[in-house]
């Protein structure tokens, strides 16, 4: 039996179209599919080939505080990179505010919330 693998992420943005530019910036993904929703609204797909995040938004969501909370209980979205320093840079300079570094056994890493509210962890085991 082949062990599970992680494929998609679907989460509920105020703007999909920022989220996906940020995420091709800092993790050099690409935009697989961008398109209507089957529920109404939008999506776009960023990732590598084999996986992904869904980037959802219907007309409720942008017009309502871009701080929702939709996803309370996920606590993080946990993302590797070879280089930790050059994409906390990126972090910065996509206006977004990095905090909790810490270096540990075996990596370092930091975090930061994105527009809506949604945090992701990044580390690098590099």
């Amino acid at each position: 039996m082949k062990n599970a693998i992680l494929e998609h992420v679907n989460m509920t943005v105020s703007d999909p179209q920022r989220s996906a530019d940020l995420m091709r910036d800092l993790f050099g993904w690409h935009i697989r599919w961008e398109g209507p929703s089957m529920l109404g609204g939008h999506t776009i797909h960023v990732g590598t080939d084999d996986q992904y995040l869904a980037l959802y938004t219907n007309e409720k969501v942008q017009a309502a505080d871009p701080q929702f909370r939709k996803g309370e209980p996920m606590n993080h979205v946990g993302m590797t990179v070879d280089n930790l320093d050059a994409v906390e840079a990126k972090v910065v300079a996509a206006g977004l505010e990095p905090f909790g570094h810490e270096d540990y056994d075996p990596g370092r890493r930091f975090y930061f919330f994105d527009w809506n509210g949604i945090e992701f962890e990044i580390v690098s085991y590099a």
